[in-house]
C-alpha cells in the first residue's frame, strides 16, 4: 500500500494482487495521527497490507528537509502502531506529474487537491512495482 502523506490528506493506493498494477483508493482526511494510524490499519487489513510505501520528500538536491524528516517519523510511528513494516519511497515529481496529468485531463480545480493526493500514490506506488518487476530498488530513501 503506498501513501501519499500532506498536512491535510493522505493519497493511498494499492497494488492488484500480482503486484504488476497500481489502483487509487479514496483518499483520506486527516485528523490526528491516531485516527489516522487507525484508519490506515483498517486499510491494511482490508487489502491485506505487507508494506507501507510512504512517500519521501526530500529535495531535488537530495537532502531531507523538515516535511521528510516528519514523514520520516510518521512513517516509524505507522510501523510501531499498526505492525506492518514501512519503506521510504523517493516521491519526488511524484505530485507534479499527477497535477499535469489532471489539469491535462479538465479536472475541476474544487476535485484536482482530492485526486492529486490519490494520483500521487498511484504513481509512486507504479514506479516502486515497476522497479522491483526489473530487479531495482531506485528511489529508496535510506
Amino acid at each position: 500500500m503506498a501513501l501519499d502523506v500532506g498536512k491535510r490528506r493522505i493519497g493511498v493506493a494499492v497494488s492488484d494482487e500480482l503486484g504488476l498494477t497500481a489502483q487509487g483508493l479514496p483518499t483520506i482526511e486527516r485528523k490526528n495521527n491516531r485516527e489516522d494510524f487507525a484508519a490506515l490499519a483498517r486499510l491494511a487489513s482490508e487489502h491485506n497490507v505487507s508494506l507501507f510505501l510512504v512517500g519521501h520528500p526530500i529535495s531535488m538536491s537530495g537532502e531531507e528537509g523538515p516535511q521528510a524528516a516528519a514523514i520520516r517519523r510518521f512513517a516509524e510511528a505507522l510501523s510501531e502502531r499498526t505492525g506492518v513494516p514501512v519503506k521510504l519511497w523517493d516521491e519526488r515529481l511524484t505530485t507534479v506529474q499527477a497535477q499535469r496529468v489532471l489539469r491535462q485531463s479538465g479536472i475541476s480545480i474544487q476535485k484536482r487537491a482530492r485526486a492529486a493526493d490519490r494520483l500521487a500514490a498511484v504513481i509512486l506506488l507504479q514506479s516502486y512495482l515497476d522497479a522491483a518487476g526489473m530487479g531495482l530498488q531506485p528511489g529508496c530513501a535510506p
